[in-house]
């Protein structure tokens, strides 16, 4: 409202000036006593004008601090009264001043009517130069307040002038108008019903001059206030994305290019971050490895030929325990079961490709390359046993197997999976499944402990060869030589 009547003001005192002192016309007993009256009635309308306006601005403003008052979001009502308020408060003032200005008008114009031209334009320059001053201190004071009211509603663009239109109001009220002035006074100088004395008509054209230098400026440093102030915000925003921010908004100052420039920006981190959810959803259930090689090559069926080791892992007695123990029991089994897993073969930098009932499949070497895959796999394997040894009531079966598999997506176009197929996970599995009678729970085959490193080697006894079921090739066996044998406790399941 104080700014309101500052607006007011400066367009009073231009007027004024002009009207009063500016008018090039000789100083005739007629026109001392026009410059009186004129004085006066321009006090009053002036007061009275004042008057009306904060009255005006406060009952357009009531909805806006009763929901300051409320707290918590707006209403409809209240929302379009926060936004619309600076373009409805000069809306008022333009009335106003225009009112005013036919007043001034009509008095002046009986005395000379040939200064008409000049004080009517005088008069809608003062109204115009109001009117934009009003707008845009109103816009600028109130913006805190309508971004307040766009975060809590819906996008709102109505009433909302554009930045062409911002930069033509600040040159049509900055520049256009006191050069119409200028250019009437020429005009009626040139004009053989009125003529200026050279004195008054230079002291007329250099005061417009002072209001075009001082209207001009005022006006451009809000304009370009409203501009940069926005553009600021976004760039020191993009800045902290920059350096790893996630969670960033920007308040939407108004409904603008630059109000949808900020609109974009939030849903642009939105979607980024419900992106990043994805991510890490599907990275939970399938890996981040394979989330990330499905983000960069796609996700189309078919496999590649890949050398990889493999480990599987398998419970022991489950099916008893999950008769005997409640559902909730076992399911707390598993899931610690499950993250021990999941712990050391992320440690080795293997994926753990699929959880089958009480049993885990976990690859080292696919979907990212890697020449010490064996070695990986069983260190994991050995560091996976003593692990496990600690949980009570668990007994496991651990195989580890390497050589030549397919792997990449298989399954249907809308429903697939990232799995390895071929005779290193056949040979795992029924590794695991012999596991679990060999007092280490831990079985390797040959192959795989012939690609590893010797560091890795010297952790590791070879033994017999056997036939697996389901393979025609024998299997050297291998099993770990420091490992001591754990006892396995024995877990009364509870009475009823």
């Amino acid at each position: 409202m104080a700014s309101m009547l500052l607006a007011n003001g400066f367009g009073a005192i231009m007027a004024y000036l002009f009207i009063v002192y500016g008018l090039p016309v000789s100083q005739t007993p007629e026109y001392a006593e026009l410059r009186h009256t004129s004085q006066s009635t321009f006090a009053i309308c002036l007061v009275i004008g004042g008057v009306l306006s904060l009255v005006a601005s406060a009952w357009m403003l009531r909805p806006v601090m009763r929901w300051q008052q409320r707290g918590g979001g707006p209403s409809r009502q209240e929302q379009v009264a926060a936004l619309n308020a600076p373009l409805r408060q000069a809306l008022v003032h333009l009335a106003l001043w225009v009112v005013i200005g036919s007043v001034l008008s009509i008095q002046i114009t009986r005395v000379a009517p040939g200064l008409a031209a000049v004080v009517i334009t005088t008069a809608c320059m003062a109204a115009t130069v109001v009117f934009g001053f009003s707008y845009m201190l109103g816009e600028r004071i109130l913006r805190p307040v309508a971004a307040e009211a766009l975060a809590y509603g819906e996008f709102d663009r109505s009433y909302t002038p554009g930045i062409g239109t911002r930069m033509a109001l600040t040159w049509g009220l900055g520049t256009f108008a006191p050069v119409i002035g200028i250019v009437l006074l020429g005009v009626t100088q040139l004009s053989s019903r009125f003529t200026f004395s050279p004195n008054s008509l230079a002291i007329a054209v250099l005061l417009l001059c002072a209001v075009v230098i001082l209207q001009a400026g005022a006006l451009s440093m809000l304009t370009g206030a409203s501009i940069a102030d926005p553009v600021r915000q976004l760039t020191r925003a993009m800045a902290i994305v920059e350096k790893g921010g996630t969670d960033v908004q920007v308040e939407v100052f108004d409904g603008s290019e630059i109000g949808r420039l900020q609109v974009g920006f939030n849903r642009m981190m939105d979607e980024a971050a419900k992106r990043r959810e994805l991510q890490e959803l599907f990275g939970q259930h399938v890996g981040a490895d394979v989330a990330q090689r499905a983000l960069h090559y796609g996700t189309e069926l078919g496999g590649e030929t890949r050398f990889v080791a493999v480990l599987f892992v398998d419970m022991v007695g489950s099916t008893a325990a999950a008769a005997e123990r409640p559902p909730t029991e076992v399911v707390d089994l598993l899931n610690e079961f499950f993250r021990v897993v999941v712990a050391v073969v992320d440690r080795h930098s293997g994926l753990v490709n699929k959880f089958v009932g009480d049993a885990a499949l976990a690859v080292f070497g696919a979907p990212l390359d890697r020449p010490d895959a064996p070695t990986a796999a069983l260190a994991a394997a050995r560091e996976l046993r003593a692990g496990l040894a600690e949980i009570a009531g668990l007994d496991i079966g651990i195989g580890v197997s390497a050589g030549l598999a397919v792997a990449g997506n298989i399954g249907a176009a809308n429903r697939f999976e990232y799995t390895v197929i071929g005779d290193p996970v056949n040979e795992a599995s029924r590794l695991t499944e012999l596991a679990k009678d060999h007092p280490t729970r831990v079985l390797a085959s040959s192959s795989a402990l012939y690609f590893a490193e010797s560091a890795e080697q010297e952790h590791w006894e070879l033994g017999e060869t056997i036939a697996l079921r389901g393979r025609r090739r024998r299997t050297q066996l291998a099993w770990p030589v420091d490992f001591e044998v754990p006892v396995v406790p024995e877990v009364v399941p509870p009475i009823g």
